[in-house]
């Protein structure tokens, strides 16, 4: 939720003072405008904390007959307050203003002198910035344990989500029957929710629904995947659902579709590709989260991770040897986990016939680096037009990071001023002698085979043509970086 007009009020620094009576104080401040203008009003959305120094306001209290009038306009407009800077246009706030504020039931602050606008405004920023981050991190948690306890089942996540919302929630079979309720008297709510439930089976589009009753919000969403419904998914609270709130009825929806196509005949393969996806994203700790069956129906460490390209119209890739591996297909690309032993990069090079990218063995916690490992063997693989790459045979370090065709761009535009020069490959050999002798003229000349007044030469051209400053150390790690990683990328 955004700041309130009492938060602003309560930070010391401000020294803000309110003149009003205390109404209001928990409106939610969505921005500060500051405007001079005697109608603001078509600039606003609502939501905003109004400053002004009444520069086009008469300066004797007893002449100003407008001030019901501008107050009545940001009332009507939805502002959630009005603050005056003092000690600018006038000494203090107006009287007939601060009349006009209590009237409608305005807050109005008063902003002595020391204090400037932008200090309000900034004020306002941060904490809208630390509420996005707290609400990000609120969702990221809870996302998280509703990933937990999809490893228990559907029923456990319907708990889940009902605790993390404070709200009610139901969960329906594709036939419109109840199969669980959080807690269990909402499920008196079921047979009031039977004719939307029946009104979304017979429609073609997988659209949900929002439904109000009794003074609650409702959303009903369809369940499944590939256009197949497996059931419903009811979440009522007493209010309307904020974004965050939204997000994560969104994950539920997505896992208990996983779950009921788990269930389902035939989709078991399926739901084992998304559970390879979970523990790629580290969304699962087998350390803690995982139940006895679910380690017993994994590969057992340590585990090799493989990725190859997916094949369009290829079909489903199998070989006995992959019997007990997980296995998942998304986004382009084929992704197989399994023992060590039994080796999947070597096995999906057999099968697919390359590229393929094989990481490093070693347990579940590593694998959300172990995908980067075979993502970046992929590439060296497609590159080097070879049909296995593991990331053993890859340099390791930060250099073996950067070795990489984004990498390699990356080098290249940083170093483009003297690709582009007509000596470039001179002014290059240069720059490297000279950082590998950490600016010794005479080391780096003697490896150039040059005089040291040609390499001074040089060295002041490429200071001409590099945007960045030679001195800097930050700059000159960059440019190392760019020239050993060219070294490596280069055909």
């Amino acid at each position: 939720m955004p700041p309130t007009l009492g938060a602003l009020l309560r930070t010391p620094r401000l020294g803000l003072r309110l003149l009003t009576r205390e109404h209001g104080l928990d409106r939610p401040v969505r921005w500060v405008a500051v405007s001079e203008l005697t109608d603001p009003t078509p600039f606003l959305e609502g939501g905003e904390l109004v400053l002004t120094t009444g520069v086009r306001w008469p300066g004797d209290d007893d002449g100003d007959p407008d001030a019901r009038d501008y107050v009545g306009r940001l009332v009507e407009r939805g502002v959630a307050g009005l603050g005056f800077g003092v000690g600018v246009a006038h000494g203090r706030v107006p009287a007939r203003l601060v009349d006009a504020a209590e009237e409608a039931g305005l807050p109005l602050i008063e902003v002595a002198r020391p204090t400037p606008f932008m200090a309000v405004g900034k004020e306002v920023s941060r904490l809208l910035a630390r509420e996005e981050y707290e609400g990000l991190t609120r969702a990221f948690a809870a996302q998280r344990q509703l990933t937990q306890a999809a490893l228990r089942g559907a029923g456990p996540v319907a708990d889940r989500l009902r605790a993390e919302l404070g709200a009610w929630v139901l969960l329906f079979g594709a036939d419109g029957t109840l199969r669980h309720a959080a807690p269990d008297a909402a499920a008196s709510r079921a047979p009031a929710l039977a004719g939307e439930v029946g009104r979304l089976r017979g429609s073609r589009q997988r659209a949900g629904a929002a439904v109000s009753a009794a003074g609650e919000s409702i959303a009903l969403q369809p369940l499944g995947v590939g256009g197949r419904v497996r059931g419903f998914l009811a979440v009522g609270t007493g209010h309307r659902l904020g974004t965050d709130e939204r997000t994560l009825v969104n994950a539920a929806v997505s896992l208990l579709s996983l779950e009921l196509e788990r269930t389902a005949p035939g989709r078991a393969e399926e739901v084992r590709g998304g559970l390879l996806d979970a523990l790629l994203d580290g969304a699962v700790d087998l350390g803690r989260d995982a139940t006895a069956r679910l380690r017993a129906a994994l590969p057992a460490e340590p585990v090799a991770l493989a990725v190859a390209e997916a094949a369009e119209g290829r079909g489903p890739v199998w070989d006995p040897a992959l019997d007990g591996c997980l296995v998942a297909e998304a986004g382009g690309r084929l992704t197989v986990l399994g023992t060590a032993s039994a080796d999947p990069g070597g096995v999906l090079a057999r099968v697919t016939g390359g590229p393929v990218g094989a990481a490093e063995p070693g347990g579940y916690a590593a694998l959300p680096s172990a995908r980067a490992q075979a993502e970046r063997a992929l590439d060296a693989a497609r590159r080097d037009g070879v049909p296995l790459v593991r990331a053993s045979d890859l340099p390791g370090g930060f250099l073996g990071l950067a070795a990489t065709p984004a990498g390699a761009r990356i080098a290249r535009d940083l170093l483009a001023p003297l690709l582009a020069h007509r000596t470039g490959d001179d002014l290059l050999a240069s720059l490297r002698a000279y950082l590998a002798a950490a600016g010794r003229w005479d080391t780096a000349a003697d490896a150039l085979g040059v005089h040291r007044h040609t390499l001074r030469y040089r060295i002041t051209r490429i200071r001409e043509l590099l945007p960045g400053d030679l001195d800097d150390p930050d700059y000159r790690a960059e440019l190392w970086t760019a020239l050993r990683t060219l070294d490596r990328t280069r055909p």
